[in-house]
């Protein structure tokens, strides 16, 4: 009897470690994703504020009323860096993070992500010359109180859900060729409807995306491999700041307010 409570009690003790190291484990995905989204906003919002200027004698375009595009606005926005701008985080996406997976440190894959989110900044830089502040910052809250409730339902769910990846990921390739079909096309009907689609499947892999994290977490923790769970953190912190830009930019097609 006193062997089985020994046993039971180390059980016990691991059961604690495991469940005190998921914590720590998803406060790294969560600290790592806000870090990541206050870079992205803050550079896209800077980007755009050297982009505008009210000097006529500045400018290369008129945007609006008192509004001009500097030669730098000039560059991103109509020139054909445009199009490197638009696809590049896709790319770094693609073809950056695996090999930066493999080759870096988890402090390297960490400024890897940083990065990217400063890419992703400049490629999103445009909404602060479309849309009014307040729509923008409107917009953000309500994604980001979507984007809790959705985390912690894929957290705390006792459901198994990761059956809905391969609908998921099969979703988002279908939003990306039809976004690019739709650059060419222009239409207002193929965007409207991409952007409801693209709420409800980026809602979708937020929970989801939040279950694989917690399961691979779990999955791995017995291994001990501190430097593999450091670069899941920042992996799982990418898949979610992931979600919440593209959720956020589906819902500030929907319901932002242009300029």
């Amino acid at each position: 009897m006193a062997e089985f409570d020994t046993i039971r009690g180390v059980a016990g003790a691991r059961a604690a470690d495991i469940d005190a190291g998921l914590r720590a484990h998803m406060n790294k995905v969560y600290s790592t994703m806000s870090a990541g989204m206050l870079i992205t906003f803050a550079a896209a919002w800077a980007i755009a504020t050297l982009a505008v200027t009210s000097d006529p004698s500045q400018a290369v375009a008129q945007i609006g009323t008192g509004k001009y595009l500097t030669s730098l606005g000039g560059a991103i926005y109509t020139s054909p860096l445009k199009w490197v701008i638009m696809f590049a985080p896709l790319a770094f996406i693609f073809f950056g993070f695996g090999a930066a997976m493999k080759r870096l440190s988890a402090s390297g894959v960490q400024l890897a992500f940083f990065a990217f989110a400063t890419l992703m900044g400049l490629s999103i830089s445009s909404i602060f010359l479309v849309y009014t502040g307040f729509s923008i910052i409107q917009v953000f809250l309500v994604t980001a109180i979507a984007f809790a409730g959705l985390s912690l339902y894929g957290y705390s769910t006792k459901k198994d859900i990761s059956g809905w990846g391969s609908f998921l990921i099969m979703g988002v390739i279908g939003l990306i060729v039809a976004s690019i079909v739709n650059i060419f096309i222009g239409s207002s009907a193929i965007e409207f409807g991409i952007s409801i689609l693209g709420v409800l499947i980026f809602a979708g892999l937020t929970a989801y995306d939040t279950q694989n994290i917690k399961n691979t977490y779990l999955q791995h923790a017995h291994a001990g491999d501190s430097e593999w769970l450091g670069k899941a953190a920042i992996m799982g912190a990418l898949s979610l700041y992931l979600d919440f830009i593209n959720m956020f930019m589906m819902l500030l097609s929907l319901l932002g307010n242009r300029e």
